[in-house]
């Protein structure tokens, strides 16, 4: 019994050895701050279409938002929140994208279960998410991240919150609604 015990102590606390050796070796993104310049890609939507984030500037404000999964409780809570109020973040001049690393396969099913009619774009290697600094939440969740970005490009705001899903739709018109 109390071999077992200790077998079990010391695996996991190899395990913890690992994952912090582990972290501490990958060298993370750093997260990008209100007054960058928003970093430009391109990514594929649910659609198949080629999406830079470039294409909006001088046109839209654009409020980004990162999510870990689609289809998931909280992730489809916020997706949700964002289509009910979708009017109202055309009205201040903005698009709302929202990026994970599902596939286009899986952004067409979950847009369609859930009419959003906004822009989903498949991040499969988290690339995207790297160069934003998107980190995970206890090493293992992918962040829940909201930028809003003004016409020129500029960050204006960023939310993190993994746990208050439509939060980030609060936050990202409050912010709208002060610019231009």
């Amino acid at each position: 019994m109390k071999k077992a015990i200790i077998a079990g102590i010391s695996a996991i606390i190899l395990i913890v050895i690992l994952a912090i050796g582990i972290t501490m070796n990958r060298t993370p993104s750093k997260m990008l701050e209100v007054g960058d310049f928003a970093p430009d890609f391109t990514l594929r939507s649910q659609h198949n279409e080629l999406i830079r984030l470039s294409d909006f500037r001088n046109k839209r404000n654009v409020v980004l938002y990162f999510y870990p999964k689609d289809d998931t409780p909280g992730c489809t809570a916020e997706a949700k929140c964002f289509r009910d109020n979708y009017e109202i973040f055309m009205s201040l001049g903005a698009e709302v994208i929202g990026v994970s690393s599902d596939s286009t396969a899986s952004h067409i099913r979950f847009a369609d279960k859930y009419k959003l009619p906004f822009i989903l774009l498949s991040d499969v290697d988290g690339k995207v998410r790297e160069l934003y600094g998107v980190s995970k939440t206890l090493f293992i969740l992918p962040g829940r991240v909201t930028f809003v970005i003004d016409k020129q490009g500029i960050i204006r705001h960023i939310f993190s919150s993994q746990f208050n899903a439509t939060k980030h739709i609060e936050e990202a018109m409050n912010i709208l609604k002060s610019l231009d």
